[in-house]
């Protein structure tokens, strides 16, 4: 799930209250290249009666597209994934002040002050394409978030602007040394099949096989998959709070045995 620090539109308080309504008891927030949420997260989870789990998504570049890995149970204070991360979003706000040009060449201008002096308020907040796409509708251009990717931002549209970054590879070492554990996130929605075996051989220990994308016939795929390559398996709604996806928290979970399995991995790194 997001948060405000990145993507998501519920804050850190909003969004653990709505996970407490579902009735959910274990939860992870994933935000797109930071862990800001976490310390505000774990306290009203703790308040709550839910177990928080340090969490990120991650995102890798490989051939021009975007690649998320999930990284659980990290330690959100190492060192080494404090200046990746650091550098992450410096590479995002690079990003988004290209797309916002070529907006502007398009007809279609957002105030991308808004956007970074939100950034800048937010010690840590990461930004990104979706903040980009709310910046459009605020504006006028679509009528909402959907629209805009449709339109303008999606990979292949006029507003689209490829990122430089770190292979798929690099990210999962850098979720490892931070003790955590790393998944493919979404794979049916990214369609990267083929990738999934050769990065299993380069450490992957995860994948993504419970998701609010995925209809029945792909998580008996990604489920067979797994257990071919001898992967865990992760699963969550990828909740972002935003009304145009009509997704909630525990619109998708991952089943008890395969929890217990994860968590009992966690444990191994943590003597690791």
């Amino acid at each position: 799930m997001h948060t405000t620090a990145s993507d998501g539109r519920c804050t850190p308080r909003e969004l653990v209250d709505r996970v407490a309504a579902a009735g959910i008891t274990v939860m992870a927030v994933t935000d797109h290249d930071t862990t800001a949420s976490y310390t505000d997260v774990e306290a009203r989870a703790r308040a709550r009666g839910i177990e928080a789990i340090p969490g990120i998504e991650i995102t890798a570049v490989e051939d021009g597209r975007d690649v998320h890995v999930l990284g659980y149970f990290l330690d959100p204070s190492n060192t080494r994934l404090i200046e990746f991360l650091r550098v992450q979003r410096e590479t995002r706000v690079k990003r988004v002040h290209a797309i916002a040009a070529r907006l502007a060449e398009l007809g279609v201008p957002i105030d991308l002050q808004m956007l970074l002096d939100e950034a800048q308020r937010n010690l840590g907040r990461s930004i990104g394409r979706p903040q980009v796409a709310r910046a459009l509708q605020l504006a006028g251009h679509v009528a909402d978030t959907k629209e805009a990717f449709d339109r303008f931002l999606g990979n292949g549209g006029p507003a689209f602007v490829s990122r430089p970054g770190s292979p798929p590879e690099v990210v999962i070492g850098i979720i490892h040394r931070a003790g955590g554990i790393a998944s493919l996130a979404h794979p049916g929605r990214t369609r990267i099949d083929p990738r999934i075996e050769p990065l299993a051989v380069a450490g992957l220990d995860a994948l993504e096989v419970y998701h609010s994308d995925h209809d029945e016939a792909a998580v008996q795929r990604y489920h067979r998959m797994a257990t071919e390559l001898g992967l865990l398996m992760t699963g969550g709604s990828d909740f972002h709070g935003d009304p145009a996806h009509g997704i909630e928290p525990g619109a998708s979970t991952l089943p008890p045995p395969e929890w217990q399995r994860l968590n009992a991995a966690r444990r191994r790194h943590a003597v690791g």
